[in-house]
């Protein structure tokens, strides 16, 4: 299975080119430290867990080109299916693996019922909080051609996900703020706590910064 796995790697590796910096390959390997540090702790199926982590995000680049129109994680989880199965992988591992693609997206309603996708989902989570993620919203921002920041101007959750008031301050308050609360192991509940609490105090300090508090 190791060479498969690396095998898998170089191909899904190949799918990043061109991507946006803030869903990028190094995006895919933190997820995947990320859940193989949870997946030791909670005695998850390594090799799934590899397969699905390396593949979780190879549709990203399609919805970002329609602008959220397509779900990476649905056309990420038949892209999966097709690459697996050209590389011969048992068929009970490819559903796992699909599984655990589908489900691990923030605002999907899908809940992960494995504990394999329960990982990759807070492994992904955990890879938009803390210094990272508030690093990678602010680069999203950008790509999107979004100003520094919207408080106190205007309410940011009036304005969509793409655009100039599409702020990393908006993507905290939709989404980054409500991560900790989603956790679904215990290590990433863990981890996500410390995370959660360094959000809070940036923006705390960014807010009065931008007030003109010293």
């Amino acid at each position: 299975m190791n060479n498969i796995i690396e095998k898998i790697r170089n191909e899904a590796k190949a799918h990043f080119e061109g991507t946006r910096g803030s869903h990028g390959w190094d995006h895919t390997e933190r997820v995947l430290r990320l859940a193989l540090h949870i997946g030791e702790a909670e005695g998850a199926d390594m090799n799934v867990l590899n397969l699905a982590a390396l593949l979780h995000d190879i549709g990203r680049h399609k919805e970002d080109k329609s602008f959220g129109e397509i779900c990476h994680a649905e056309e990420g989880a038949r892209m999966a299916q097709d690459l697996l199965r050209q590389h011969s992988v048992d068929e009970n591992v490819i559903e796992r693996v699909v599984h655990c693609i589908e489900h691990h997206r923030f605002r999907d309603k899908k809940e992960p019922d494995t504990l394999e996708a329960k990982i990759l989902f807070d492994a992904d989570k955990l890879d938009a909080i803390g210094a990272v993620g508030l690093g990678r919203a602010f680069l999203f921002a950008g790509e999107n051609g979004s100003k520094l920041h919207n408080y106190p101007d205007t309410d940011p959750l009036s304005h969509p996900v793409y655009g100039p008031e599409a702020t990393a301050y908006r993507e905290f308050l939709a989404k980054l703020r409500h991560v900790h609360e989603r956790m679904l192991t215990s290590e990433g509940k863990r981890i996500a706590e410390e995370r959660h609490k360094f959000m809070l105090d940036f923006f705390k300090r960014m807010d009065k910064e931008i007030a003109g508090n010293i």
